[in-house]
């Protein structure tokens, strides 16, 4: 392995979000300064993926529950938007560059993840193509600022996990899931609505289309507050809402049973919905954004 690439570059920066730190630091306190404090301190939240200028307020909502005298290493599960993937798959590099300071891929966990064959390498470009991790990044490295020479990251990219095969990673990560010093984010959007996307479901009685798609999002919301996969994947199957980040969802679900079920008690609670446009018309189109925290109690 010693041949490797050994950083990231922060791919997106200059498009997504800024590629000045100061901006971007100033830019995310802004956003934070908005959000109140209610779940903390936070064991996994799940935040959108988007450009900041569409989500960065709403994301701020979930990153405001981490508390970075307690967070010592970050999971971020971000899905697959341009391989195809049936498992999950590890960084190749050492660090994840981001215009704050640079994040160190935690080695001692990925060596013990990778010993589990359920993993595999994703290229560099792979890496740098993907921003449902990268997006997180600068999020993290805000939040983490005070303890910045303490905190590590561990990347997984996750493909379109069968629900045997979330099942099976959930039970794998639940016992990182069990430890306080963890942070688990899950990088998801929520309902890609209109033509572009080939969904358009509509609900009349919701009244505007904008309506019908926030009634859609919030019942898929209240029910991953249920911590329950199977049914998260009962609601999915019948309405097939556009939930980009639907499998990293599912591994926090399944990981969250596995602990229940040893007498774990934990609660999860959205705090913040957004919605990139209002549609109004068949030609319109717009992505939610929702933002929660993961609470053991």
């Amino acid at each position: 392995m010693s041949n490797r690439a050994q950083c990231r570059e922060a791919s997106h920066a200059g498009s997504w979000y800024t590629a000045s730190g100061s901006q971007l630091s100033a830019q995310l306190d802004g956003w934070l300064s908005q959000a109140q404090t209610s779940k903390r301190p936070a064991r996994a939240i799940i935040a959108p993926h988007a450009g900041y200028t569409y989500c960065g307020s709403c994301a701020a909502h979930a990153y405001k529950q981490v508390d970075p005298s307690v967070t010592r290493r970050v999971f971020i599960l971000g899905p697959s938007h341009h391989v195809a993937l049936s498992r999950c798959a590890l960084s190749t590099v050492d660090i994840y560059r981001t215009p704050l300071y640079d994040l160190h891929i935690d080695q001692k966990v990925y060596g013990e993840l990778w010993k589990t064959g359920m993993f595999e390498r994703m290229s560099l470009q792979t890496d740098e193509d993907e921003h449902s991790i990268e997006m997180h990044l600068p999020y993290i490295a805000k939040t983490m600022e005070s303890h910045k020479d303490d905190v590590t990251i561990v990347p997984v990219l996750v493909g379109a996990l069968s629900e045997s095969k979330e099942q099976e990673f959930g039970k794998l990560f639940s016992k990182y899931l069990a430890d306080p010093t963890n942070l688990f984010v899950i990088s998801s959007d929520f309902c890609h609505w209109g033509q572009r996307f080939r969904y358009t479901y509509y609900d009349e009685s919701q009244g505007e289309i904008y309506r019908s798609i926030e009634n859609l999002d919030k019942m898929g919301m209240s029910i991953i507050e249920q911590l329950d996969p199977t049914y998260f994947s009962n609601y999915l199957k019948k309405y097939h809402n556009t939930i980009c980040g639907r499998h990293p969802i599912g591994v926090l679900l399944s990981a969250a049973t596995e602990l229940q079920k040893n007498g774990v008690n934990m609660s999860f609670s959205f705090l913040n919905y957004a919605q990139s446009s209002q549609c109004r018309s068949w030609q319109d189109s717009s992505v939610s954004y929702a933002a929660g925290a993961l609470v053991v109690h």
